[in-house]
Parts: C-alpha cells; structure tokens; sequence
C-alpha cells in the first residue's frame, strides 16, 4: 500500500504527498496579524507558516474546506489563483476563476494520477459549530479520497458534530487516515463559546466512530482562539490507549506514514 509523507505548514494547512501528488489543506500563508471578523470580532494569528508558497514548491491540488481567515488567508487566496486545480465549496469557487471547482455534499471529482490510476474525491458535510452556529457561519465541506492499492484519507475541514463524522463512517466505512481540524475552536461571542472545531475529546470519538487506523491533528496552533494543542491531543489519546494512533506534528515536522 502507498506511503504518505505529511509536512505540517501551520494552522490547517499540511501538505500530503500520496500517490504520486503534492496536496495541500486550506492553505494559510499570511504572517502574524490580527484580523477583524464581523461576527467573532478580533482573530488575532500568532504564528506565521513554515514554508513561504514558493518554498514548498509545486502543487497538484487544493482541497479548500470554506473561506475564514484562518482557513484560507489573504495570501492563501493569492495562491489558489496560481495552482492548477482547487476543490472546495460552491460558495468560495465563485470568488475564484476556472481552476477553482466547487462541489456540494456528496460530489465527486476524479483527478489522473501520474502512474495512470484514478483519485476519487468526494465533498463531504461539515458544520462549523451547533446547530443554530453553523448556519451563520456559513458552508463548510469535508473530502474523501480513494485510490485503488492507497490510504482512504478523510479531510475533515472545521467540522465540530460528531453526528456528521456518523455519517461519514457510514458511508465510507474504510477511511484509514483521518486529517482532523482541532485545536477547540471558539469565541465567546459565539454560542456563549461553544467548540466551532473539534476538541480534541471529539477528535478522539470521531477516529473510534470513523475506524481510522491513524489521525493528523491540524488546526490547532498559530491562532490566538485556539484554546487546545498537540501536546494536550497527544496526551489525550495516550491516556485513552492509543497513542500510535495520533500524529500531532509541530509547525514545519514531517512524517511518513505506512499502514
């Protein structure tokens, strides 16, 4: 079965060699600065990214979750408009050009892989938060991908519902590598500061529910309205029995993967 190299950049953004591709998550790029977010109010980043645009090379596709700042930056929206190929929601595709497709639940998009195989994408549901939360917040997806003789890998975007991950792991019941957004998101303007992400105790229950053999924790550095770490997902999952199970990488760590 193929390897897969992970490199976190920081925040969400990691970039996953599998199949003979380069894919990068919600691409931030911006350095530290605080921003102003109509609803949340200040979203101040605290860390910049281990790797410029032009130091991590080329790039083969995107899968872009949703448009917050902290999930595609200014100079991350600067970067979908160089690469060749960017999958995210219909609401985000529209702000962009050609080579930014936009998918609803439940789409597919096949991408040729170098070797001649196939890599089926799938847009899966996310909600950025509870219900009455998410809705205001706006569209968020999630991505399946599968290849013949590879790793399924789940890209989970700023999902927070773990009657979501239910639904996933039934419909796509082999998912072997779980890329989660965590960090126990919030504001406490929002839902009296309700978890907008995973924490990492949800993190846990969504790798048991979806069976995934290994689980990249992103999301959960650099932003100032991130109130868990790799530290404390690690000894999380530890405790829990599994600590083979998580890769909690710091900002610039690399690690291959073999299932």
């Amino acid at each position: 079965m193929d390897e897969i190299n992970v490199t976190l950049i920081g925040g969400p953004t990691l970039l996953i060699e599998y199949a003979g591709v380069r894919i990068l998550t919600d691409p931030t790029f911006d350095p530290p600065q605080t921003y102003h977010h109509p609803i949340a109010g200040p979203v101040i980043k605290k860390n910049g990214p281990a790797m410029t645009p032009e130091e991590l090379g080329a790039i083969d596709l995107i899968l872009a979750s949703h448009e917050h700042i902290d999930n595609l930056d200014v100079a991350g929206r600067g970067f979908l408009t160089m690469m060749p190929l960017t999958l995210t929601t219909v609401e985000t595709a529209s702000n962009f050009g050609a080579n930014v497709l936009g998918l609803e639940d439940g789409q597919t998009y096949d991408l040729a892989l170098p070797d001649g195989r196939s890599m089926k994408i799938t847009a899966v549901p996310a909600h950025h938060g509870p219900e009455g939360v998410w809705e205001a917040l706006g569209p968020v997806i999630g991505f399946v991908l599968e290849v013949e003789g590879a790793p399924t890998i789940y890209f989970s975007g700023d999902n927070s519902e773990l009657d979501i991950i239910e639904g996933i792991a039934a419909n796509h019941p082999n998912i072997d590598v779980a890329v989660l957004n965590v960090g126990g998101a919030k504001f406490d303007v929002i839902a009296d500061g309700a978890y907008i992400t995973f924490s990492n105790e949800r993190a846990l229950e969504a790798t048991r529910i979806l069976g995934a053999k290994k689980m990249i924790a992103v999301h959960e550095d650099s932003w100032a309205h991130f109130s868990q770490d790799a530290a404390s997902i690690s000894e999380l999952f530890a405790t829990s029995g599994s600590p083979d199970t998580v890769i909690a990488l710091g900002i610039g760590e690399s690690e291959r993967i073999s299932l």
